[in-house]
């Protein structure tokens, strides 16, 4: 640095030069020095990062297509749309989080004892139902044994099978289980409904008084305030934030106003118009104005697959038929014309690339209709003349009419068949008398025939005339000349596809009929509204294919849907499914902890299952989720185990901020 430059930056020059103002000069400087160093203050705060904390208001507009029929825990099992309210107003002992992990709820703590069959849970200090009554240990167990009065036919009964519960304090109940279940805390998600709002209503009447918006009193995050009705459809209703709720601070959302709309176009339309703030769409449907929403793709345990009844169809029985059938089902073609490629391919029902706890298959049903109709071919199930369907003729024997010794005397069915073919001949039977007993007028008529079919029946034995006597070649022309021939028997390779009257599903059995008739399978569907599909076809087991979908747990446990226990209503086996050996596995992987050991257990069972093709698994979709950003959810969620489960950290979603 030059010497000029050095005498600019040294303190002494500044002091001298400083000394030569004067007393006004000195003043102005330093007033000049404060402004500065405020502006680069200022500077320095308005470009330093600045966080905005969530606070209360603001309402979240949900779109949702359906109608809400019972918005109770007990009953919305059998509709999206009563589960999506439900998850709002109502809470359980323990609940999933936005990780789909299962955590306290109304429970403050837990413990589990005597090896996994007994568990107690203590509540929470200070809970409270919406309407300021206090929630108690007698509410649980009015809500578990409401579930498990077959009066009160609610869907979860199965769940609830050989459970005990007992209230232990006000703030503490216990199950019994009737065997260890490490998975009973998802059991334990169930809601709880207040007992002093249902407790004098009739169990056989608890469904339909649900209807009733006076009674729909939870202890969730948030309450019933008003319900719109239009054209006799509910069009709108407003939940607002509960002031009981139980969590250190109540929802930030002031209110969620639930619009409900007849069909997803109407549901776009509302979206495209800004009316709604958010709304779960399946994959089958499209949604092209993205731009406005920010879009979580969701991961459900939920596969659809067609289920096998082998009680109802003789051909369906047929474990090599079910194979075939395996075979003609082009995944990939559902998939990518149905789903818009927002699904994944099912070969097992364990959901190996969700659970993540066994490998995939290795004798999975890869689409193949040359192996489908090379089985049908071994089977004798050949093309129709002028029909591309198939058929297996089968050409029954005759039973012989007449196996016994007959002479004069006999009495019985055979004389009076024997007396029914003479008749065919009145010059050899005049009197044509059928009458059981084999008396002179049969005798004659019996040497006569004889006689008249000489060269087969009298002739080998050396007679020249009648005997009268029904021996062993007079009994094989009877046979032959009485006996009526039974036609040939057709067996169509046919059968009938049920499933529920819903547009998604509607595509998927119509796309399965295409596909089963390139291979000469001839398939008719069948289509049910959800409420009668449940009641009258899947609770009796009253249908011979079923295409239906099943929501596991995020704890994987097959039990419930393939143990041979679960075959019969209100169990969970579609397929009727008996193994002996696969039912030794669903038990004991109840009880095995050891992962290494659990994951060859299940790679045997998912191999069992496959080898019997009870099923034919399909696919699992991905809901699509679409929020507006200014709605802030926090963490993104990925993985939970029923759509409803997307409100899971509704608590904390929020629109204004300080």
């Amino acid at each position: 640095m030059s010497a000029p430059h050095q005498k600019f930056f040294s303190l002494s020059f500044w002091k001298k030069l400083v000394a030569k103002f004067s007393q006004t000069e000195k003043i102005l400087l330093a007033v000049f020095c404060l402004i500065g160093l405020s502006a680069l203050l200022f500077l320095l705060l308005a470009h330093s990062p600045s966080s905005n904390i969530p606070t209360r208001g603001g309402t979240y507009r949900e779109g949702i297509v359906g109608q809400p029929a019972f918005i109770n825990p007990l009953y919305s099992a059998l509709n999206d749309t009563d589960r999506d309210l439900v998850s709002l107003i109502f809470s359980g002992l323990m609940k999933y989080d936005q990780d789909g992990r299962i955590v306290p709820d109304l429970a403050q703590s837990y413990k589990v004892s005597d090896n996994g069959k007994v568990y107690e849970f203590t509540l929470r200090d200070n809970l409270f139902w919406q309407d300021g009554r206090p929630l108690t240990a007698d509410d649980i167990v009015f809500t578990i044994k409401t579930i498990q009065n077959p009066a009160a036919q609610s869907p979860l009964r199965a769940s609830w099978f050989n459970i005990q519960v007992e209230k232990v304090s006000p703030q503490k109940v216990r199950f019994i289980l009737g065997q260890a279940y490490p998975n009973f805390l998802e059991t334990a998600t169930t809601k709880i409904i207040p007992q002093h709002i249902w407790e004098n209503t009739p169990v056989k009447s608890l469904a339909l008084a649900t209807a009733s918006p006076y009674l729909i009193i939870g202890s969730g995050p948030f309450q019933l305030e008003n319900l719109q009705n239009r054209n006799g459809r509910v069009a709108s209703l407003q939940l607002k934030a509960n002031a009981h709720y139980y969590l250190p601070h109540r929802p930030y959302l002031s209110k969620v106003d639930v619009k409900f709309f007849s069909n997803q176009q109407a549901l776009i339309k509302a979206a495209q118009l800004g009316k709604i703030d958010g709304f779960l769409l399946p994959p089958s449907i499209q949604f092209q104005d993205k731009k406005k929403f920010r879009v979580y793709p969701l991961e459900i345990p939920q596969y659809f697959a067609v289920f096998f009844n082998p009680d109802q169809s003789n051909l369906l029985a047929q474990t090599s038929i079910r194979k075939a059938l395996s075979y003609g089902v082009d995944r990939a073609a559902i998939i990518q014309k149905i789903f818009h490629g927002e699904a994944k391919p099912v070969e097992s029902p364990l959901l190996p690339d969700f659970y993540h706890n066994v490998n995939r298959p290795s004798n999975a049903y890869a689409y193949n209709p040359s192996q489908a109709e090379q089985i049908f071919n071994n089977l004798g199930f050949t093309k129709l003349p002028d029909s591309s369907f198939r058929a297996k003729t089968i050409t029954e024997k005759n039973l012989p009419l007449f196996t016994s010794r007959l002479e004069e005397g006999s009495r019985g069915t055979e004389v009076r068949n024997l007396q029914k073919c003479l008749s065919k001949f009145p010059s050899l039977y005049p009197s044509q008398k059928v009458t059981g007993y084999f008396g002179q007028q049969t005798k004659a008529a019996v040497i006569h025939f004889q006689e008249k079919y000489y060269e087969e029946i009298l002739k080998p034995w050396g007679f020249q005339k009648g005997t009268g006597i029904v021996s062993k070649t007079t009994r094989k022309k009877l046979n032959e000349v009485c006996s009526t021939k039974k036609p040939p028997k057709v067996i169509p390779l046919e059968f009938t596809l049920t499933t529920v009257d819903q547009p998604q599903m509607k595509a998927v059995a119509n796309l399965l009929q295409e596909q089963w008739a390139k291979i000469g399978v001839k398939v008719n569907l069948q289509f049910k509204p959800t409420a009668v599909l449940e009641s009258e076809i899947i609770n009796p087991r009253d249908y011979q294919a079923l295409l239906f979908g099943e929501t596991l747990t995020m704890r994987l446990d097959l039990f419930p849907f393939w143990d041979s226990s679960r075959r019969m209503s209100p169990g969970l086996n579609l397929a009727l499914y008996y193994n002996d050996e696969a039912d030794k596995l669903l038990e004991s992987l109840r009880q095995e902890n050891d992962l290494a050991a659990k994951q060859k257990d299940y790679e045997k069972l998912q191999t069992i299952i496959l080898n019997d093709a009870p099923a034919i698994f399909l696919y699992r979709p991905l809901y699509l989720y679409y929020l507006s950003p200014k709605i802030k959810i926090g963490p993104p969620i990925s993985k939970i185990a029923e759509p409803s489960q997307r409100f899971a950290s509704i608590v904390n979603w929020y629109v204004k901020t300080k």
